[in-house]
């Protein structure tokens, strides 16, 4: 049984990999004995997980097609083939709607939405010529509710639409050998999510709503996605596996 688990001989992608649940799932990849790439739009950052890790890097900006479809040529020029790709870039806009301008808006659905997307189509390209590959999203609780009490409508409709492309491509694809999940994690101890924290209303209301009571850790989402990358999900394709401490049952 634990050797369904193993990756060994896979080469994995992680999109914005070089921080927090990102950088996590980097490591938890890497454990499971795959070769990983971190693609970030920040080469700082980038490289200094990869190297500090042990990984490749390649610079992308998921919200421009182009950069996405060299990076991913990048990663097959150099491993061969690009098995498992694990779309996780993310940002987030807490503003009243009513306040959100169009540039935030499309920020937000560009990065979130859009990049997964491109990401997506880039990568099924070079896996369905080749008959087998394993790409996972990152959805988020909010794809499923409405967050309370910090307002996040762009986010949110954002992680909806990435939960839904992932049940679509799963459709078009399952039969040529190329499965798409997404994983949905609850409020996790990110630098993001900190931040709002730091916030005493946000805080008591995220934990109250909350049944474990608390917020997840990185290390705690990644085993998600080396489920969904591994021989152990081979029947799954088109699932939202959700990790939230509970929120989503009340």
């Amino acid at each position: 049984m634990p050797d369904l688990f193993r990756l060994d001989g896979k080469t994995a992608l992680v999109t914005g990999g070089a921080r927090g649940i990102g950088e996590a799932i980097v490591t938890a990849l890497l454990d499971a004995g795959a070769r990983v790439f971190i693609g970030d739009i920040d080469p700082v950052a980038g490289a200094a997980t990869a190297q500090r890790l042990g990984t490749g890097f390649v610079a992308m900006d998921v919200t421009d097609s182009a950069s996405v479809d060299a990076a991913v040529a990048q990663v097959v020029a150099e491993a061969g083939a690009l098995d498992i790709a694990v779309n996780n870039a993310g940002i987030v806009a807490n503003k009243p709607s009513e306040e959100l301008s169009d540039a935030d808006w499309r920020s937000v659905l560009s990065v979130n939405l859009d990049g997964v997307f491109y990401c997506c189509r880039a990568e099924g390209r070079h896996m369905l010529e080749r008959g087998s590959g394993c790409i996972i999203n990152t959805g988020s609780m909010s794809g499923h509710i409405a967050n309370h009490p910090q307002p996040q409508s762009a986010y949110n409709a954002a992680k909806a639409g990435v939960i839904h492309l992932t049940k679509s491509l799963a459709g078009e694809w399952a039969d040529r050998g190329v499965r798409v999940n997404s994983i949905s994690p609850g409020y996790v101890g990110t630098e993001l999510t900190k931040r709002g924290m730091s916030n005493e209303t946000w805080r008591t209301a995220w934990l109250d709503s909350t049944p474990m009571g608390r917020v997840g850790e990185p290390h705690e989402i990644a085993p998600a996605v080396v489920f969904l990358a591994s021989a152990a999900s081979s029947f799954c394709t088109g699932t939202d596996l959700v990790v939230d401490g509970g929120y989503t049952v009340w």
